[in-house]
């Protein structure tokens, strides 16, 4: 266990988890990581949202600055863990969840089992039990890739990412943007991102059928702009149907609630909240303005 350079740790069924906030006033906004990336990762938009109310980061279990856990994990025990997180660091609700990829599991979980605690949703290229009914056979090789749970660090992909994190944390502060990039390039923070999203089809089993998104305020963001790597895995042509099935994805989600509401921006799905930060806390704003 380590301490996170900025929140502190708290104590949530025998572990430490990791959490910063800030700002003040409601609804608090919730940021849920993708897979691969951690709360700090969003510190460039929870600093702008905490201007105009609560804003909150965090790590999951085995994640970040949190303790260790064996990973894959089912979709329940992580989002009972936030839960009890945001009890602990005494976050009232009902939230506002900002779920990006992988994170947009557990608010599909977490909408499922804790409806009334929830408040609004913007969901951010988010993976869906749907997926495959939308997107085509290679779209997993570009968004969900199907690594094996403990793969073998890739040499080839570390300059690559390298340049990634230098252009995703330009403006982050020095002493913490080197050490995101230094963490993310480490080969155990890597092996933690593939093995967390290695068991998607499991998952999805998990939720499906289990509810519907409550009627609450909802915003789909899909970003359809070029993926960093993603020349590495599928061909032009591919990434065209991938890009089709996520519009095509996104537009059910928000049709799948009274005040759903579906927004295409030109933005990679792995960096939206940097290329399109403005967005996202443009609809963040307006959840929030909705809601007031």
């Amino acid at each position: 266990m380590s301490t996170p350079p900025l929140g502190r740790l708290y104590e949530v069924g025998g572990r430490m988890l990791a959490l910063h906030r800030g700002g003040v006033g409601g609804p608090p906004v919730v940021f849920l990581p993708g897979a691969t990336l951690v709360g700090l990762d969003y510190l460039n938009v929870h600093k702008r949202v905490s201007q105009f109310t609560t804003s909150v980061i965090y790590d999951r279990a085995g994640t970040g600055w949190s303790d260790p856990i064996d990973l894959p994990r089912n979709a329940t025990d992580p989002t009972r863990e936030l839960q009890a997180l945001l009890k602990a660091a005494e976050v009232d609700g009902p939230y506002i969840f900002v779920a990006h990829s992988l994170g947009g599991v557990y608010a599909r979980r977490y909408s499922q089992l804790f409806p009334d605690e929830v408040a609004g949703l913007l969901l951010l290229d988010v993976l869906h039990e749907d997926w495959d009914t939308y997107l085509p056979d290679a779209s997993h090789l570009a968004d969900v890739p199907d690594y094996d749970c403990h793969p073998e660090f890739a040499p080839e992909l570390l300059d690559f990412l390298r340049d990634v994190l230098r252009q995703r944390l330009t403006d982050w502060p020095p002493p913490l943007r080197d050490l995101l990039v230094e963490k993310h390039l480490s080969g155990e923070w890597f092996k933690i991102g593939a093995a967390e999203r290695c068991n998607f089809a499991e998952l999805a089993d998990e939720m499906r059928g289990q509810g519907d998104f409550p009627d609450v305020p909802l915003v789909v963001m899909t970003a359809l702009g070029d993926d960093p790597g993603q020349e590495l895995f599928v061909t032009e042509n591919q990434a065209q149907q991938i890009n089709d099935g996520k519009v095509a994805l996104g537009d059910a989600i928000a049709r799948s609630v009274p005040r759903g509401e579906h927004r295409v921006v030109q933005a990679s799905q792995s960096t939206v909240t940097i290329d399109a930060a403005d967005e996202v806390v443009a609809a963040i704003r307006d959840l929030v303005e909705a809601l007031g």
